[in-house]
């Protein structure tokens, strides 16, 4: 296996240190809410599943460590999958225990594993994006762009940890089994693949970011997350009486459907509309490597066809030979 270029240890620390203490917090969960000999079982089972998990972030962490200072983030999404397929599935067995005991659930341990996950989820994302160690964005505008982006995916991971949080807080009117395991899992699904697409998209744009081509995720976005979320909750307000229903990020998503349709609006219209000299710059700069590659097969015919002046002197030096000749 080749080894991996030298790392920047300060974000593999602190990448590490968020997922850990996320996971040593859910497993102080999983384990205070059994009691008796089942206790020491599941222990044991958190345990044994935390070293496989340290054993394979040992690897994976270095790697990330590695690509900060470069375009590619692509074991950023590895380790985004894994940590979150993982913590998941905690979640579930937690939110399991909870639904099991009813009304006898603690309300502030419940908001307290909400808090949790709105904390670490999201501040992982941002270090795993890592914007400030993006040098080879020199334009501060691009920079601030890219930033704004990441700052509507975390809000969006808000949305649908809110979302998710409301199936484990005390409620007064349960939901039905399959609405709440719909739920769930959907959740789980965006939690999984929305921030590996915007992570994608920053490394698949290579050095020159061009912030205004990275579509997808603001697309993917306005529709399984605005679109959707206040289906779900409109749905769990009027026909189950839900009170936990959060009418701040119904607003939210109201509001991010029009700015979201405004500007995709604005930027079809941008590309409709624009003469050609003002796209010249950016295509001129995402041609050069093109352009570079092409001149060097071009070039090579002018050096072969150079040696016909070479021909003329060979017949040139040919010529004192006749007088000899005509002496003899």
């Amino acid at each position: 296996m080749v080894p991996p270029p030298p790392s920047n240890k300060p974000h593999v620390c602190l990448s590490c240190v968020l997922i850990m203490s996320s996971m040593a917090l859910l497993d102080a969960y999983l384990v205070e809410q059994n009691q008796g000999p089942r206790k020491v079982g599941v222990c044991i089972m958190v345990m044994v599943g935390d070293v496989c998990f340290l054993i394979v972030l040992r690897y994976i962490a270095v790697w990330v460590g590695a690509e900060v200072r470069t375009a590619k983030r692509g074991y950023a999404m590895i380790l985004w999958f894994f940590y979150v397929f993982v913590l998941e599935i905690k979640v579930y067995f937690v939110y399991q225990n909870y639904k099991a005991e009813g009304d006898r659930a603690d309300a502030l341990t419940c908001k307290a594993l909400t808090v949790l996950l709105s904390v670490f989820i999201p501040g992982l994302y941002v270090t795993l994006a890592a914007i400030d160690h993006m040098e080879y964005v020199r334009p501060l505008k691009k920079r601030e762009e890219l930033r704004s982006r990441l700052f509507w995916v975390v809000v969006d991971l808000l949305d649908i940890l809110d979302i998710q949080a409301s199936l484990w807080e005390p409620q007064r009117k349960g939901l039905p089994l399959w609405v709440e395991g719909l739920t769930f899992f959907y959740c789980y699904i965006l939690l999984l693949i929305l921030p590996c697409v915007s992570l994608s998209e920053i490394s698949m744009q290579g050095v020159n970011i061009v912030p205004h081509k990275m579509l997808l995720y603001p697309i993917l976005s306005l529709v399984a997350i605005n679109f959707i979320t206040i289906l779900i909750r409109g749905g769990n307000m009027v026909f189950y009486r839900d009170i936990r229903v959060s009418g701040i990020l119904m607003g939210k998503n109201v509001l991010a459907i029009v700015l979201k349709t405004c500007s995709f609006v604005q930027y079809r219209r941008h590309l409709q509309e624009a003469p050609t000299p003002a796209l010249a710059p950016e295509l001129q700069r995402d041609a050069m490597p093109q352009s570079s590659r092409v001149a060097v097969p071009v070039a090579m015919p002018m050096t072969v066809s150079m040696p016909p002046p070479q021909v003329v002197i060979q017949d040139l030096t040919t010529l004192p030979e006749e007088p000899e000749l005509e002496e003899t």
